[in-house]
């Protein structure tokens, strides 16, 4: 089953560190990465929100919508992609993740949108 590692970072935390701080935060998570083999389909750190676009259509008309968004109080910053025997697996990589020690790690089960 696929599941996907959610980071969900508070907003300015990045900002916050210095660029040492970040670029061992950054290598640690890539070897975080590196070490669930073939368990890891695909993985991303995103930019701040405040590159990011949110996309609608309102009668029939598309509204753009630039960050950062002002009613988040977190962001996503990445995600992990992975191919898991179950949940419990996802989780116990989930509480291995080093962003569990900064951010919030929510598992989510891949499903077509239309199963509850």
């Amino acid at each position: 089953m696929r599941y996907l590692l959610l980071i969900s970072e508070p907003r300015g935390q990045r900002e916050a560190r210095s660029e040492d701080e970040g670029r061992a935060l950054y290598a640690e998570m890539v070897a975080f990465g590196e070490g669930l083999g073939g368990k890891l389909l695909a993985s991303e750190s995103l930019r701040p929100d405040r590159h990011g676009v949110r996309v609608q259509v309102q009668h029939e008309r598309p509204v753009l919508r630039d960050g950062p968004f002002a009613e988040a109080k977190e962001m996503i910053g990445g995600f992990f992609l992975l191919d898991c025997a179950g949940l419990d697996e996802a989780i116990a990589i989930a509480r291995a993740c080093p962003a569990a020690r900064f951010a919030t790690v929510e598992v989510r089960e891949c499903a077509p949108c239309f199963e509850s």
